[in-house]
């Protein structure tokens, strides 16, 4: 059974600091496919963000550290909170409940755009004026369409 959520990539997830941009769209990537999925392919994905989670917090963490970044220990909790819940859920998940393992990847797409407004636009801004002197200038594609 899939659902109708999803959270497919937008522009708007674009923070201006490259390797940053390209995991959120990895992330993005694997939700939308736990999102959306079959649920005999649920525990694939849901195995696959908790090894896209572990690096992709660990990397943020390390900019973090290694310069000094004013609210790594707000920013590291949120990250554990949502890390720490993928584990607990994958047990439940693969006893069968794949309706819960659906709650958590709903429930991250409802969080993770304002996680990247908010601690990952200032940490992205930060690296970026660590590495290149200045913040970033995101240009953003804003395509709407009408019908007829």
């Amino acid at each position: 059974m899939t659902d109708n959520t999803a959270l497919p990539w937008t522009d708007n997830y674009l923070l201006g600091y490259p390797p940053m941009d390209d995991t959120h769209r990895e992330f993005v990537d694997i939700v939308d496919a736990m999102l959306s999925c079959e649920d005999a392919a649920f525990a694939g994905h849901l195995r696959a963000f908790i090894v896209h989670a572990e690096a992709h917090f660990a990397e943020e963490k390390a900019w973090m550290e290694s310069t000094d970044f004013p609210a790594t220990s707000c920013h590291v909790d949120d990250h554990n909170a949502v890390y720490n819940s993928a584990l607990e859920v994958e047990p439940h998940v693969l006893d069968g409940n794949v309706m819960i393992g659906r709650m958590f990847a709903a429930e991250l797409a409802r969080w993770f755009p304002g996680h990247a407004d908010y601690l990952d636009s200032a940490l992205a801004q930060w690296m970026a004026k660590r590495k290149l002197g200045g913040v970033p200038v995101v240009l953003k594609r804003n395509i709407a369409t009408t019908e007829s």
